[in-house]
């Protein structure tokens, strides 16, 4: 049987862990790497014992994220890739910026979120990176997949449209059938012309999908109706990236050969 025909129909990054995604049109993949500034940065909700001299992958609990706390939802976060200045508004209106590089642009962003959370603060937010260190849900440097089809047959069991980013993923591929991806686990797929990825994991999704992403209301049980409907709770998978290569939205994708 032949492969299904499928391309990069999106194609996202998250500076900050929990805050707004950064729409793409191509990036560059290196090797065992996440795409550019994914998880770069995440805000420690209390101590967390997070060492950047000696980075190690925590928990999300360990941060502000949506899971949790989805009034981060609300805000609408802006990053520069040159600059690492990161902008948050809030009902229009900017109410925090600053360099995430430096000690008086995180403060800036800290004192927003210690009112803005302050009910679900454990203890005084701060803003935390190291070099080479991604945020990731999972204890590796992945990029996340998520299939459009998967999506849809999501909103039949709902019963309402599901916003694809509420699965905060980095590729959204159109063209393959619903829950195609998971067949691919221990595969590689190839991105446009030189980009290799290997799937090697299945997502089990939390409770950070039940919250709209433009509005930051917790609205839909997506992780219990997956279960319900399909028998587990899982939606997109992870993969690693085997070979480098630039890709682009609109980009083919295809299984490589075993």
């Amino acid at each position: 049987m032949s492969e299904p025909p499928s391309v990069l129909h999106d194609l996202y990054y998250y500076p900050v862990k929990g805050l707004s995604p950064q729409r793409l049109r191509r990036a560059a993949l290196l090797p065992g790497q996440p795409i550019g500034c994914d998880r770069l940065y995440a805000v420690e909700n209390g101590p967390s014992g997070f060492d950047p001299q000696a980075p190690a992958h925590l928990p999300k609990q360990h941060f502000l994220m949506l899971m949790r706390n989805g009034r981060l939802a609300q805000l609408k976060s802006a990053f520069d890739t040159d600059t690492h200045a990161l902008s948050i508004e809030f009902e229009g209106r900017e109410v925090a910026r600053g360099d995430l590089r430096t000690a008086s642009g995180r403060a800036a962003v800290e004192r927003f979120l210690r009112d803005y959370c302050a009910a679900e603060l454990r203890g005084a937010p701060k803003v935390l990176s190291a070099p080479g260190h991604s945020f990731s849900d999972v204890n590796r440097k992945v990029v996340s997949i998520i299939n459009l089809a998967s999506v849809r047959a999501i909103e039949t069991v709902v019963g309402a449209r599901v916003d694809p980013l509420r699965f905060r993923a980095n590729l959204y591929v159109s063209g393959w059938p619903a829950w195609h991806e998971f067949t691919l686990l221990g595969r590689s797929v190839k991105v446009g012309g030189e980009a290799e990825i290997k799937i090697v994991k299945r997502i089990v999704r939390c409770a950070a999908t039940d919250v709209d992403p433009q509005t930051g209301e917790r609205d839909l049980a997506i992780p219990r109706s997956l279960t319900t409907a399909f028998g587990h709770g899982d939606c997109g998978v992870y993969g690693e990236v085997v070979t480098g290569g630039e890709i682009a939205v609109g980009d083919r994708i295809a299984t490589a050969a075993p």
